[in-house]
């Protein structure tokens, strides 16, 4: 009777090992489904602040974009790629890029860009960038500026809210890479 007792006593531990995991694991894929992506970098277009490889924690919990914060957009249909670039003028403000005195201008304010650590480059494939950013999209650059596609480029322009994935906050691989974006 006793060795019965102790048979469903290691079935019944089993079974809630089992059941925790389970749950855990469903846990697990709702969050990294919906709250949470991995995404890998591709390019060298943020080369100062992300590496070709580094894998990037981003939320998708994030309201609107600031500038300065780091997005990945979904750029399938305009250049067949998802993109990681850098907020710098949000709908509603005025930008302009100074060229030759290597500045950036959001609303009448030069901004500092301490993660530069190269010269802002006019693309080949340059467009007239509107004086303000309409309602529903950002601007976005890469921190190589002279090796990004971004909003500069005719091909990219403007990025849509709609097609931001989310805002990278944390480089989690490789190991000796892991950090906090901000």
């Amino acid at each position: 009777m006793r060795y019965k007792i102790k048979n469903n006593l290691v079935y019944f531990n089993v079974f809630y090992i089992f059941y925790y995991l389970l749950c855990a694991f469903i846990v697990f894929v709702l969050i990294f489904t919906f709250m949470f992506r991995i995404v890998t970098v591709t390019g060298s277009s943020m080369k100062g602040t992300l590496l070709n490889g580094d894998k990037l924690i981003v939320s998708a919990l994030f309201s609107e974009p600031k500038c300065g914060d780091i997005i990945i957009a979904n750029e399938e249909e305009e250049i067949g790629k998802i993109i990681v670039k850098r907020v710098i003028a949000t709908e509603g403000q005025t930008i302009k890029i100074d060229y030759e005195n290597n500045q950036v201008v959001v609303d009448n304010i030069i901004i500092d860009e301490p993660y530069l650590s190269v010269k802002t480059t006019k693309p080949t494939d340059y467009w007239e960038i509107p004086s303000v950013i309409p309602k529903g999209y950002v601007f976005v650059m890469g921190d190589n500026r002279p090796n990004s596609l971004d909003s500069r480029d005719s091909r990219l322009q403007l990025i849509a809210l709609e097609d931001i994935v989310g805002k990278a906050e944390f480089i989690v691989s490789p190991i000796n890479r892991i950090t906090y974006l901000y």
